[in-house]
C-alpha cells in the first residue's frame, strides 16, 4: 500500500474514532488512540500542526486553545502543548462552516488500524468472579410480603 493511501486510510481511522469517543460512555481509550496516532503522524512528518484554535467549550469558562493538526484531507483538534504556544500561530475562534469529508470506516477497523500504528490496546476489564458457578441470583423477596400470615388469620 502507497504512503500516501496509508496516511488516507490512517486518517479516516482517527476520524472515526474521534466521532465515537465524543459520544462513548468510556471514551479514555478512544481519545488516547486519537492522540498517539496523531503525535505518531506529527513526528514522521505525516501530519502538520497548523495553529491554535479557541476552544469551542472551555472549562471552567476560561478560555482555552487548541492544536489543529491536518492529517491526510481531514484537520483535528488536540490539547496544545507549551511550545505550541511559542511556535505556532494563533487562528482565533474555528470556522464552524468547515466540515471534514464522509467516511466510512466501522469503529472496530479503525481502532485495528490505529492499535497497529501506536502499540496501545485496550485495557480488559476485570470481570466478577465472586461466585463464577451461579450466574443466577434470584429476586429478593418483597420485604411487606410474608407467606406465614395471611390477610384472613
Amino acid at each position: 500500500m502507497s504512503n500516501s493511501r496509508m496516511d488516507t486510510e490512517i486518517a479516516q481511522a482517527i476520524f472515526t474514532v474521534n466521532r465515537h469517543a465524543k459520544t462513548a460512555s468510556d471514551n479514555h481509550y478512544l481519545y488516547a488512540l486519537k492522540k498517539e496516532a496523531l503525535n505518531k503522524m506529527i513526528l514522521q512528518d505525516r501530519a502538520q500542526k497548523i495553529g491554535l484554535h479557541f476552544s469551542k467549550n472551555p472549562r471552567k469558562s476560561q478560555q482555552q486553545s487548541s492544536v489543529l493538526v491536518k492529517c491526510g484531507d481531514y484537520y483535528f483538534h488536540m490539547l496544545p502543548k507549551k511550545e505550541d504556544f511559542e511556535n505556532l500561530d494563533h487562528l482565533g475562534h474555528l470556522d464552524e462552516s468547515y466540515r471534514n469529508p464522509a467516511s466510512r470506516m466501522n469503529l472496530r477497523s479503525a481502532k485495528e488500524i490505529l492499535s497497529e500504528l501506536t502499540g496501545l490496546q485496550p485495557v480488559k476489564k476485570e470481570t466478577s468472579v465472586s461466585n463464577p458457578g451461579k450466574a443466577y441470583q434470584p429476586r429478593e423477596m418483597n420485604r411487606f410480603y410474608s407467606p406465614k400470615k395471611s390477610y384472613f388469620d
